[in-house]
């Protein structure tokens, strides 16, 4: 069962640390000390039993961790949110606002445009089966088919905005992504100690001790079983013994019957000799 926090380690930081360990895993075959991997353990065993051992690991570069903790919750301010002082305030952004009205005006281009394409199009030629046909019924259908030219083209254009937008999106929402995100001088240089004393005093030293003795890894994360599965309760069974057994522990009791006699036995007449 995997931990789902650490003492050690905030829920936030917690991808981190399995990013650490999953990059330390694929480039395991590039480190002399780590090239047992695949034999006694695999790269999977590995990272299970090193998330198991999440506390016990992150706690070998807890200073560094609580430093860097402490600088970006000092970046973050009193409110709590990171990038709140680069807030513009509550007013408007200018970017927003644009992308608000661009995006309202692509969805409703081809909405309007096409109405007007099917609108001019249809008293048109209806005004073409008339005998004779008015002069402007040729220019409304000209008009209806140069708005269903200026539909199809805002279809174009929202389809390829929107294939941008999910583009943008993606590359925003992967971590790699938010890996990158420009930082502070101060934050940059105490995540990169915390990564870097992480992986030399924590991970790595883990994978190679398991390597080395994975049977003393796997007892180091997981409580062994009592070699008695049944649970001692306080009181213990009675000893049953069989009737030959245990004779020698003491004289058994003995007894006489009772001296019966013949009825002329005890009368009054009888003396005793």
């Amino acid at each position: 069962m995997q931990m789902n926090s650490a003492p050690h380690l905030l829920t936030e930081d917690r991808p981190e640390y399995e990013r650490i360990l999953d990059d330390a895993l694929r480039h395991a075959h590039e480190r002399p000390d780590l090239a047992a991997v695949g034999e006694r353990l695999n790269a999977v065993q590995l990272r299970t039993m090193a998330l198991d051992a999440t506390a016990s690991i992150t706690a070998t570069a807890a200073t560094e961790y609580d430093h860097y903790v402490r600088v970006r919750e000092e970046l973050r301010g009193p409110a709590g949110g990171e990038g709140e002082e680069a807030s513009p305030g509550p007013g408007p952004n200018p970017d927003q606002s644009g992308a608000g009205i661009g995006a309202v005006i692509t969805v409703l281009a081809p909405v309007l445009a096409g109405t007007a394409a099917f609108i001019f199009l249809l008293v048109g030629y209806l005004l073409k089966l008339l005998s004779p046909p008015p002069a402007f019924a040729s220019t409304m259908v000209t008009a209806g088919w140069f708005f269903a030219a200026v539909m199809a083209a805002a279809i174009l254009v929202a389809a390829v905005g929107l294939l941008v937008t999910a583009l943008r999106n993606g590359s925003a929402s992967d971590p790699a992504s938010r890996d990158e995100v420009e930082l502070p001088e101060d934050v940059a240089r105490a995540r990169e100690a915390w990564r870097h004393a992480l992986l030399e005093r924590g991970i790595l030293p883990f994978l190679r001790d398991a390597l080395d003795d994975p049977e003393a890894g796997r007892a180091a994360r997981t409580p062994q079983p009592s070699p008695n599965r049944i649970p001692k309760v306080g009181y213990s069974r009675p000893d049953f013994s069989g009737p030959d057994e245990g004779a020698a522990a003491g004289p058994r009791p003995t007894f006489t019957s009772p001296d019966f006699t013949g009825p002329e036995f005890g009368g009054p007449e009888h003396e005793v000799e």
